[in-house]
C-alpha cells in the first residue's frame, strides 16, 4: 500500500507501514488539504496563494514552491534525484495530487457507503460500520474556517449521516431492531432535523413492540420541528404516524433483503460447496469460468480475477495433468480489445505456462481445440511485444480454429489475431475485417461479449479509416449490448470515442475538448485497465495540441509545451523529445528522439510516429524525418492514433505532407 492521506479528521497522512508521515507546518498541511479537495485535478498556484493567506505575503509564489517541495521529500522519500515526482506533480499552471481511490479515507469512505447500497443487510452494516469507524473527527477539522474547505466539509457532513442511516436501515432489514434503538436514539439527539433519522427510530421501537413510545417519537420530532425550524413533518414522518397508528402490516417485516436472483445465487453456491469436494478439478475449471465471468464486470471484477487467474492455472499444474491445466488456461477466453497488457508480469507467466503445456498435449484432432485455445492465449499475452512468437501463436491458432466447428474457439483464435495485428502502421483494414467477422460469427451463434468485442473493434478501425459514421454504428451497437448485459467496461471505451469523434470535427474549442478528455479519464480511473490507463491522459491532452491550427512552427522549440513530469507511462520516450525542446535543451531532446526505439506493436504505433515526427520536424533531424515518414507511409490513407478509438493525431497523409517538405521531397 502507498502513501495512505486521511481527512475525516484533522488532515494526515501515513506511509505504506502505517506510520504517520511528517507535514512540518499548518502550510504544508494546508496545501495537501487544498489539492486532495481538488480530487486530482490541476489547483492553479495563484489559486493557492489566495487560498492560503488573506493578504499574500511578498514571494507567496515561491512559499507555496517550497510547501510542495517539502511535501514530496515527505510523500515520496525513496525518489531519485531529478526523477519526476509520481503523487504531486506538476501540471500546467499549478499542482495536482494524483493519489488513487483508495489513498484518500475520504473517497474510500464515499466508495464504501456507495458499495453497501448493492450488499444484503448483514454485508451493508459490516461495510458501513467498518467506513464509519475510519472518521477521527469532523472532516479537514484543522481546516474549519476556510471558505476552500467548507462545501467539502459539508458535503462529507451530510455523506456521513446518510451512512449512519443506512447503517441503522441495514439493521433493521437485518431483524436487529433492539440493537438499533440506542444508536438512532442518540443521532437524533445530535441531529433532530434529519427526519430520515426519526423515522428509522420510530420504526425501530415499533418492531420491538413498543408502539406507544414509537408514537411519542413521532410526535417529539413534530415539536422540535416546529418548535426550532418552525417546519410540519414531511410526507415521510406523516405517513410512517399513520402506519403506526393504523398498525400497518409492513411495518412488522424487515425489508426483503435479497432479490431473487441474489438469493438463488446464495442456495446455489451452498450446494455447490456442499455436493462439490474442496480439492476437485471440477471445482478447479468452475473457478476459472468465475473468473471470467468476473472479469468482464470490470473495475475490481477485473483486478480481482486478474489476481487468482496464475493461482488457478498453479493449483491445475500441481494436478500433475497437463490436459486439465491447458483445459485452464484456455478457457480464460475473456475479450480483451487494447493491445497493451494490465500485468506484462502476470501476461509472461501465463505464456510460460502455456509454452510448458502445449507439447504435452497428446497429438491428434480430439485435442485440437484445447490446442488453438493455449496458442490463441499465447498471442493474447504477447501483445504489445515484439517477439515473432506472438503472430505465429495467432495464425496457427486461427488456422485451427477455422478447421473446427467450435464458433467460441474461433472468436478467441480471431481475439488473439487482432492483438497481433498492430506490427506496423496501416493495418486498419485487416482489424476491421477481424471486428466484422467476430460481430457476424457471434450474432449467429450467440456470443455476445465477442459481439460487443467486434463492434469495439469495428469503431477503432473505423476511426482509422476516417469513417465515422460506421463507427458511430460500433458505437451505438456496442453500448446497447453493454446496458443489455451488464458490460460496464463498453461504456469506458464509447465515452472516450465520444470525444474523439468531437475532436476530430474540428468544431469543439480545445479547452472544451481537453475538458472532455479530463472526465473520460475520470471515468477510467479504478475501471482496472493500468495497460490503457497509463499515460493517456496526458497523451490525449498533447493530441488535442499537436492537431491545432499551425502547431509545428519551423525552428528548434517545442510545437507544445511537454511536462515530463505529468505521468507518460509508457508514452514517456516518446514524450521526452518535445519536453527537452521545451526546455531548450535541444542537443539533449536530438539525442533522446535518435535513441527511440521503434514504437511497441501496439494500438498507439502511429500516434508514437507521429510524437517522433513533431520532434523530428522542429530539429530539422534529417535522419529521424526519414524514419518516421518511412514508418508512417502505410498508413497514408488513414487518421493517426485514431485506431484506438481514443485519440487522434490528425491525417497521416498532413504528417507525410510536412515530413516531405521537410526533406525537400514530393
Amino acid at each position: 500500500m502507498e502513501v495512505v492521506f486521511g481527512v475525516l479528521g484533522p488532515v494526515t497522512a501515513w506511509d505504506a507501514a502505517g506510520g504517520p508521515i511528517a507535514l512540518k507546518g499548518p502550510r504544508h498541511r494546508a496545501v495537501l488539504a487544498r489539492l486532495i479537495v481538488a480530487r486530482r485535478r490541476v489547483v492553479p498556484v495563484g489559486l493557492l496563494v489566495d487560498d492560503l493567506w488573506d493578504v499574500p505575503p511578498e514571494g507567496a509564489v515561491g512559499a507555496v514552491r517550497t510547501f510542495v517541495a517539502a511535501l514530496r521529500r515527505a510523500l515520496e522519500p525513496g525518489r531519485a534525484p531529478r526523477t519526476p515526482p509520481r503523487l504531486l506533480v506538476t501540471e500546467g499552471p499549478g499542482y495536482a495530487l494524483r493519489a488513487e481511490p483508495g489513498q484518500v479515507d475520504a473517497w474510500r469512505f464515499e466508495q464504501a457507503v456507495s458499495d453497501a447500497a448493492d450488499l444484503p443487510p448483514g454485508r451493508a452494516q459490516v461495510r458501513l460500520e467498518e467506513a464509519l469507524g475510519w472518521w477521527r473527527g469532523p472532516a479537514y477539522a484543522d481546516f474549519a474556517d476556510e471558505p476552500w474547505a467548507r462545501a467539502e466539509r459539508s458535503r462529507l457532513a451530510e455523506l456521513r449521516l446518510h451512512a449512519v442511516e443506512r447503517r441503522a436501515q441495514a439493521r433493521l432489514d437485518a431483524g436487529l431492531a433492539a440493537e438499533t434503538v440506542p444508536d438512532l436514539d442518540a443521532h437524533v439527539s445530535e441531529h433532530p432535523w434529519r427526519e430520515s433519522g426519526w423515522r428509522l427510530l420510530a420504526l425501530a421501537l415499533y418492531r420491538t413492540g413498543r408502539q406507544a413510545d414509537a408514537l411519542a417519537v413521532l410526535r417529539r420530532a413534530r415539536g422540535i420541528l416546529a418548535g426550532r425550524l418552525g417546519l410540519d413533518p414531511g410526507p415521510e414522518l406523516r405517513r410512517m404516524e399513520a402506519d403506526v397508528l393504523a398498525q400497518a402490516p409492513g411495518l412488522d417485516r424487515p425489508a426483503e433483503p435479497e432479490t431473487a436472483a441474489a438469493r438463488l445465487w446464495t442456495r446455489a453456491a451452498a450446494d455447490y460447496d456442499r455436493t462439490v469436494a474442496a480439492g476437485a478439478r471440477t471445482r478447479l475449471e468452475s473457478t476459472v469460468g468465475l473468473l471470467r465471468d468476473l472479469a468482464v464486470r470490470g473495475s475490481g471484477g477485473l483486478e480481482a480475477a486478474r489476481g487468482h487467474r496464475l493461482a488457478a492455472v498453479a493449483a491445475a499444474e500441481e494436478f500433475g495433468d497437463p490436459e486439465l491445466t491447458a483445459r485452464v488456461i484456455g478457457a480464460y477466453d475473456v475479450p480483451a480489445n487494447w493491445t497493451r497488457s494490465d500485468d506484462p508480469e502476470l501476461a509472461r507467466r501465463i505464456v510460460a505456462a502455456a509454452e510448458r503445456v502445449l507439447p504435452r498435449l497428446p497429438p491428434g484432432p480430439a485435442h485440437d481445440a484445447t490446442r488453438a485455445r493455449l496458442l490463441a492465449t499465447i498471442a493474447l499475452e504477447m501483445r504489445g511485444t515484439r517477439s515473432p512468437r506472438g503472430p505465429e501463436a495467432a495464425a496457427e491458432a486461427e488456422a485451427l480454429a477455422r478447421d473446427l466447428d467450435d464458433p467460441a474457439v474461433l472468436a478467441f483464435a480471431l481475439n488473439g489475431a487482432y492483438m497481433q495485428s498492430c506490427t506496423r502502421a496501416g493495418l486498419a483494414a485487416r482489424r476491421d475485417a477481424i471486428g466484422a467477422e467476430l460481430v457476424d460469427l457471434s450474432v449467429r451463434h450467440g456470443v455476445v461479449t465477442f459481439e460487443v468485442l467486434g463492434h469495439l473493434i469495428g469503431l477503432q478501425a473505423r476511426c482509422a479509416l476516417g469513417d465515422f459514421t460506421a463507427a458511430d454504428g460500433h458505437a451505438a451497437a456496442a453500448d446497447r449490448l453493454g446496458e443489455r448485459h451488464e458490460l460496464p467496461l463498453v461504456g469506458v471505451f464509447t465515452q472516450w470515442y465520444a470525444v474523439l469523434r468531437s475532436a476530430a470535427s474540428g468544431q469543439a474549442p480545445a479547452a472544451e475538448t481537453e475538458a472532455a478528455y479530463r472526465a473520460a479519464a475520470a471515468r477510467l480511473e479504478g475501471a482496472g485497465m493500468p495497460g490503457l490507463s497509463g499515460g493517456l491522459l496526458p497523451l490525449a491532452l498533447l493530441s488535442v495540441r499537436l492537431t491545432a491550427p499551425n502547431p509545428l512552427p519551423s525552428g528548434d522549440r517545442s510545437p507544445v509545451e511537454v511536462d515530463p513530469a505529468d505521468g507518460w507511462g509508457p508514452y514517456r520516450p516518446w514524450a521526452e523529445p518535445l519536453a527537452l525542446l521545451h526546455a531548450g535543451r535541444d542537443d539533449e531532446a536530438k539525442a533522446a528522439l535518435r535513441a527511440l526505439p521503434e514504437p511497441p506493436a501496439d494500438l498507439m504505433y502511429e500516434a508514437m510516429c507521429c510524437l517522433e515526427a513533431a520532434a523530428a520536424l522542429s530539429l530539422s533531424d534529417e535522419p529521424v524525418l526519414r524514419r518516421a515518414r518511412d514508418r508512417l507511409l502505410p498508413a497514408a490513407g488513414e487518421l493517426a492514433g485514431a485506431g484506438s478509438g481514443l485519440l487522434t493525431f490528425g491525417p497521416v497523409a498532413t504528417w507525410l505532407a510536412r515530413l516531405n517538405a521537410a526533406l525537400n521531397e514530393t
